[in-house]
């Protein structure tokens, strides 16, 4: 009964845990779709900057389409194509198609028709400058980080990443090429459908989001690697487990120019703990020689468990 009872608060806590992180994980998914929607609404619809994605085959097609059928906006042929992929990838790709990507790009579509009824009673009239590279600029750095906030969350808005996914699982091109390929026919015909300028920025559009979207991923999942040389081991290593709640490795060592023996610790954790760590480790050994170096993948726990 006794080892019960001692198991019993760990597992609770483990267990309050892994709902605190949850339900952070599903806010900072929804923030992402939020943001990707509040990009393409006020910024990239508005200025037709089809730089691929399902995005891009909305503006072309609202070109032609809502003129002719008013109900027919953006966001509703977005919907419309969204729902018909989704159907897609579940017939040919299973749980490649994954609920995750089924519910971002539903919500995605839906928060901008929202955004649409709100700009239309309050008249407010798109786009709002006339400085088309500032408009460029903003809907860049929106859309990109909120791609690069979903991939994170290992998700994504579906559109064209479905179509890819079907053209590598029956070809053997690669899904990096089989998407570019696929957005670079997207952003293309806005050459023909709008404007050589309208046409340049979309071009430029597709490539810097791909640069940005890998330059946010890399920057989020960037960690410190810790190198810590002191001589009081004993007195940094609990920190790094109670205070920072990470794991560490030490061996012994010495002094190449005093001959002192010392301890070298290693350890891993996000830059905000590392902060934490160099503090601690001033106030209890500032003497201590400290190395840190940024990482930007990591497997083990606490951090990614599996190759993906």
């Amino acid at each position: 009964m006794k080892k019960q009872k001692d198991k019993d608060p760990i597992s609770k806590a483990e267990r309050a845990k892994k709902i605190r992180g949850s339900i952070l994980y599903w806010v900072i998914l929804n923030l992402g779709v939020f943001i990707l929607a509040l990009g393409v609404a006020l910024f990239k619809g508005p200025n037709n900057f089809a730089t691929g994605g399902v995005s891009g085959v909305g503006i072309i097609l609202s070109k032609f389409i809502t003129p002719l059928v008013p109900f027919l906006t953006q966001s509703v042929i977005m919907l419309s194509i969204n729902s018909i992929l989704i159907i897609i990838g579940f017939i040919f790709l299973g749980k490649g198609c994954t609920f995750k990507t089924a519910y971002c790009s539903i919500l995605y579509t839906i928060e901008m028709w929202i955004m649409e009824r709100i700009f239309e009673y309050y008249n407010i009239s798109l786009p709002f400058t006339d400085q088309k590279l500032l408009e460029f600029i903003y809907a860049m750095l929106l859309t990109g980080i909120a791609s690069a906030i979903i991939f994170n969350c290992k998700a994504s808005s579906g559109g064209t990443d479905i179509i890819a996914l079907i053209i590598k699982k029956y070809s053997k091109m690669d899904i990096g090429k089989a998407l570019l390929i696929t957005d670079l026919l997207i952003a293309s015909s806005a050459f023909f459908v709008f404007d050589t300028t309208t046409g340049l920025y979309s071009i430029l559009g597709l490539f810097s989001k791909m640069f940005l979207v890998d330059g946010v991923i890399e920057s989020i999942g960037k960690s410190k690697f810790v190198t810590i040389i002191t001589t009081k081991a004993e007195l940094i290593t609990p920190f790094i487990i109670e205070g920072l709640h990470r794991g560490y490795t030490t061996y012994a060592a010495e002094g190449g120019y005093t001959g002192e023996p010392k301890k070298v610790i290693l350890t891993v954790c996000k830059r905000s703990e590392a902060l934490k760590l160099k503090i601690k480790i001033h106030q209890v050994d500032p003497s201590a020689f400290v190395i840190l170096t940024d990482t930007n993948e990591i497997l083990g726990k606490g951090f990614r468990t599996s190759i993906e």
